[in-house]
C-alpha cells in the first residue's frame, strides 16, 4: 500500500440522541467475503456543562471514519470522539487530541485533562485505584469553552482497527500513522466546515513525537493545513535524550535533574534546599560537569572521579559505594529500584511519585511500574462506562485502551520500504522546526513534570535549545507531578491555566537562563 495515497471516506449516520445510530442499508455481504466490510457507526448524543465558568451546549459525536486504499476500498476504521459547541459558528477553534505509546488510545488526556468527566484517583500518588466502584466527576477545567476538542484513536487502539484489505501494520508507522491522521483531520474540517478556523494539535507523550511530524506533514504535504499552536504534554522529540540504556552517554546528563528532584520529593536529597535552587544547581552539574566527566571516562584522575561520585550522591540520594560500584552512571530503573530499596518499595517510572511494594526486594530494577498499575484500572473501567452510558456507544469488540500489539510492531523507521536503513533515535525536532518555519503564527507550549522519569523535563530544555526551533514561540511550563501530571490535584490546576493562557495567545516561556 503507497501511505501517501491514503484517502478518508466518512460516512455519516446520525440518529437522535442517545440512542444507537441507525446507518443506510447495504447489500448483505456474501459468505464467502472473508473480508466483508462493516458499515461505518456513529453515535450522536447532546449535553451541557460549564466549564471555565461559562456554561455551554454541545453535541457529541462518537463514531468511524473509514480510511481507503489507493485502490479506493475500505482498508481501516478510524474511531474519534468529538466535542462540539452547538451554534458555534465556522471560526471556532478546534483541538485535535492523541496520546502516545505507541499503541495507546486518547483516554488519558480525554478523561483525566480535557474532556467533560475526569476520573478521580488518589491525587498524592499515596493509594492504588484498587477495585470498582470507582468516581468519574464533571470536570470544569475542561478548555471545552475555548475549543472544540476531538479525541482520536489511532489504528490499532481504542476502536480503531484495520478492515477489509487493510493490515494494522500499515498504520503502524510515521508515514501510515501521519498520513491516516493527517487526512482525517482535513475531512473533519471540511465537514464541520472549520477550514477558516484556529487550529490546535495536543498531544502527550509519543503523542508529542506524532504531533511533531504530523505538523510537519499538514503544513508542507499534498493539503496545507496551517496549525495555530501545539501543546506537547511530556514531550519526546527526541529519543537519545529519553532513553536510558546502557552507553547512551547523553541519557545520564539529561536524566539526572529528573532523579534529583525525584530524590528531593522522597526526602533522600536537597533536604531544606528550594526545590528551584536544587533544579538549577542539578542542571548546572549535569551540563557543566557531569557531562564532561562522562565524555573523559576512564581518564579522570581519582580526585576528579571522587567529586563526581560525591556530586552524585548530593543530587540522587545514593549511597557513594553504589554509585562509584556502577561506574558513575546510574540507569534510570537501577536508580527507581535503589533510591527506597531499604523500604522495600520501587519507585514508578511515569511518575517517580508512585511507590510499589515488589516481592523481589533485591532486584536490580522493577518488575512493573507503580505509575501505571495505579490509576489504570479506574481509568478504564470508567472510560468504558462513560462511552456506553452518557454517549450511547455500543461496539462489538472491546475498547483498546493499550494495544501491545501495535506498540511491539510499531516500525519506527520512516526509510521508505526497501531502502538501506541504519538504526538511529528516533527524532522529530527537526520536522517541528520545519513546520514552524513554514508556518510564522505557529506556537509551542512544551509542559514537563518533575518527577517524569520517562521524558525528563531537562532533556526538554535542550532539545527546544537545538534544531533550529524559534525560540521566541515557544513557552516551556514545568508541574508537581510525573508524565501525567494532571493525575495530581494542584498540578492539574496549574496545567490547565496555563493552557488556557496559551491560547488566549499570552503564556510566557518559564525556562532558566
Amino acid at each position: 500500500m503507497k501511505m501517501r495515497a491514503l484517502c478518508l471516506a466518512v460516512v455519516m449516520a446520525f440518529a437522535s440522541a442517545p440512542a444507537l445510530a441507525e446507518t443506510a442499508p447495504t447489500d448483505a455481504p456474501k459468505e464467502a467475503d472473508a473480508k466483508a466490510v462493516p458499515a461505518p457507526v456513529v453515535f450522536e448524543t447532546r449535553h451541557s456543562g460549564t466549564f471555565g465558568k461559562e456554561k455551554i451546549a454541545y453535541t457529541v459525536e462518537a463514531g468511524e471514519t473509514q480510511i481507503t486504499n489507493d485502490k479506493g476500498d475500505p482498508a481501516a476504521s478510524l474511531f474519534a470522539i468529538s466535542y462540539i459547541k452547538e451554534n458555534a459558528g465556522t471560526q471556532r477553534p478546534v483541538t485535535f487530541v492523541f496520546n502516545g505509546g505507541p499503541g495507546s488510545a486518547s483516554v488519558w488526556l480525554h478523561m483525566g485533562l480535557l474532556g467533560p468527566k475526569r476520573v478521580v484517583v488518589a491525587s498524592d500518588a499515596d493509594a492504588d485505584d484498587g477495585a470498582a466502584p470507582y468516581t468519574l466527576v464533571d470536570n470544569p477545567d475542561s478548555i471545552l469553552n475555548q475549543t472544540d476538542l476531538v479525541f482520536i484513536d489511532p489504528i490499532g487502539t481504542g476502536y480503531s482497527r484495520a478492515i477489509g484489505e487493510g493490515d494494522g501494520k500499515d498504520y503502524w508507522g510515521e508515514n501510515g500513522d501521519k498520513a491516516s491522521i493527517s487526512e482525517f483531520i482535513r475531512i473533519w474540517i471540511s465537514k464541520h466546515k472549520r477550514w477558516n478556523a484556529p487550529k490546535y494539535l495536543i498531544g502527550e507523550s509519543f503523542g508529542t513525537t506524532r504531533a511533531a511530524y504530523l505538523a510537519d506533514e499538514l503544513t508542507t504535504g499534498d493539503v496545507d493545513i496551517a496549525l495555530n499552536g501545539i501543546v506537547l504534554i511530556s514531550q519526546a522529540l527526541d529519543y537519545e535524550g529519553s532513553t536510558s540504556v546502557d552507553d547512551n552517554v547523553y541519557s545520564y546528563v539529561t536524566y539526572l535533574p529528573s532523579m534529583a528532584a525525584t530524590a528531593q520529593y522522597h526526602g533522600k536529597a536537597g533536604v531544606g534546599v528550594p526545590q528551584a535552587q536544587f533544579m538549577d544547581e542539578a542542571r548546572a552539574f549535569a551540563r557543566d560537569e557531569y557531562g564532561p566527566a562522562l565524555w573523559k571516562g576512564d581518564r579522570l584522575t581519582p580526585d576528579e572521579r571522587t567529586y563526581i561520585r560525591d556530586k552524585l550522591a548530593y543530587f540522587t540520594g545514593l549511597d557513594p559505594r553504589y554509585i562509584e560500584t556502577s561506574n558513575l552512571r546510574i540507569l534510570v530503573p537501577r536508580f527507581q529500584k535503589e533510591l527506597l530499596r531499604d523500604q522495600g518499595v520501587a519507585l514508578g517510572r511515569l511518575d517517580g511519585r508512585y511507590l510499589g511494594d515488589e516481592a523481589d526486594d533485591i532486584a536490580e530494577a522493577p518488575e512493573d511500574d507503580a505509575a501505571s498499575y495505579f490509576v489504570s484500572s479506574a481509568y478504564t473501567a470508567l472510560l468504558n462506562q462513560y462511552l456506553a452510558t452518557d454517549l450511547g456507544v455500543e461496539m462489538d469488540r472491546p475498547y483498546m485502551v493499550s494495544s501491545s500489539e501495535a506498540g511491539e510492531q510499531w516500525n519506527f523507521s520512516n526509510t521508505p520500504e526497501g531502502e538501506y536503513d541504519e538504526p538511529h533515535y528516533v527524532n522529530a525536532g527537526r520536522q517541528l522546526s520545519h513546520a514552524m518555519r513554514h508556518n510564522t503564527a505557529l506556537k509551542v507550549m512544551v509542559a514537563s513534570g518533575y518527577y517524569d522519569l520517562i521524558c525528563p523535563f531537562f532533556d526538554a530544555e535542550i532539545t527546544f535549545g537545538r534544531y533550529g526551533i524559534p525560540q521566541d514561540r515557544v513557552a516551556m511550563t514545568y508541574y508537581q507531578g510525573g508524565h501525567m501530571m494532571y493525575l495530581n490535584d494542584g498540578a492539574m490546576d496549574a496545567l490547565v491555566a496555563d493552557i488556557r493562557t496559551f491560547y488566549a495567545g499570552k503564556l510566557e516561556d518559564t525556562r532558566p537562563d
